[in-house]
């Protein structure tokens, strides 16, 4: 048995912020982004939503399209870099949201890679036979860890959730692979809450979102292509069977290069970062909820998931629709 998915659903806050409204804050224009991006909008959590509740709509919308009964899920996997509490979990909290009563849920840290990684790790429980059905959810609000004033990192992010309603069965995932590199962590970083208390005399501090940018792009255009050659060669799948390969949403110049080292047309590509930035874990699945709900995905379409973010992280999945 292998991992199907068999359902998906998507989330993202009502509020958007054009580049426009991003030039009123910091030293940028809507050209500027656009031609070095590729990003028009983003939308940004309002005070009373945030991870959790974008997820767990995320999740229902996925249930209902699976025609899956939440009481039915085994296990629920929340990828996410920027949950709303640090215990309990997203994912104990999407659980109770929508009453999934029996299924065992954590959250993962893989940062833009984390839907891949989520998946993967459900696959394995499949494979091992330990559970038949699960939800697999990237999500994050990154707009509440930006430094907004940093016109480097503020123009590219944006919050959102995807979901998928996995289940075991005979079709699906045929391969993937997965990569980290801790060395290289410092090229895309967020401090946590830092150590204060009675014997420091130091009230805590949190952290804003640093980047290099160049640093990332550099690993992104190797990485990307070598992950997906990877999956095609060791479950000798030929790349012009590929229909669409499906990447983590962070910059049009990088999908640019990677078509190119690939050999590859831009249609092959789909994108949809222009109007909603790069929402971290959230960009693969939400965009995967917006090419099935058009009828863009069709039974046995062969399809590649590639993911790269902090860590720094990576993983690719070969999959059949």
């Amino acid at each position: 048995m292998t991992t199907k998915i068999i359902g998906t659903g998507s989330a993202v806050p009502e509020q958007v912020v054009t580049n426009d409204d991003l030039a009123k804050i910091v030293d940028t224009n809507d050209e500027w982004i656009r031609t070095r991006t590729g990003i028009g909008q983003r939308r940004i959590a309002s005070a009373d939503s945030g991870t959790s509740s974008m997820a767990a709509e995320a999740a229902r919308r996925a249930l209902r399209q699976a025609g899956v009964l939440a009481k039915d899920l085994d296990i629920i996997i929340l990828a996410t870099s920027t949950p709303d509490s640090c215990f309990p979990s997203g994912a104990c909290e999407v659980q109770a949201a929508i009453g999934a009563k029996k299924a065992v849920a954590f959250d993962i840290s893989a940062a833009c890679s984390g839907f891949i990684f989520a998946l993967h790790t459900v696959h394995s429980f499949f494979e091992a036979g330990i559970y038949k059905t699960g939800l697999v959810i990237g999500a994050d609000t990154l707009s509440k860890i930006i430094d907004w004033q940093d016109r480097g990192t503020c123009v590219l992010f944006g919050d959102g959730a995807g979901a998928a309603v996995v289940r075991a069965e005979e079709r699906g995932i045929l391969h993937m692979t997965m990569g980290s590199d801790g060395s290289r962590g410092s090229a895309l970083a967020c401090t946590s809450r830092t150590t204060g208390n009675f014997l420091t005399g130091k009230e805590p501090e949190l952290g804003y979102m640093t980047m290099d940018g160049q640093e990332v792009f550099k690993f992104a255009v190797k990485t990307v292509p070598e992950a997906i050659k990877t999956v095609l060669s060791e479950s000798g799948t030929h790349i012009d069977e590929i229909k669409y390969f499906v990447l983590h949403q962070a910059n049009y110049r990088i999908f640019e290069s990677i078509a190119k080292r690939l050999k590859i047309p831009m249609e092959k590509f789909p994108t949809n970062l222009e109007r909603f930035g790069n929402t971290s874990g959230a960009t693969i699945p939400i965009l995967l909820d917006e090419m099935n709900r058009e009828g863009k995905l069709e039974r046995g379409d062969k399809i590649v998931l590639a993911g790269f973010g902090a860590g720094l992280t990576w993983g690719a999945t070969l999959l059949e629709w």
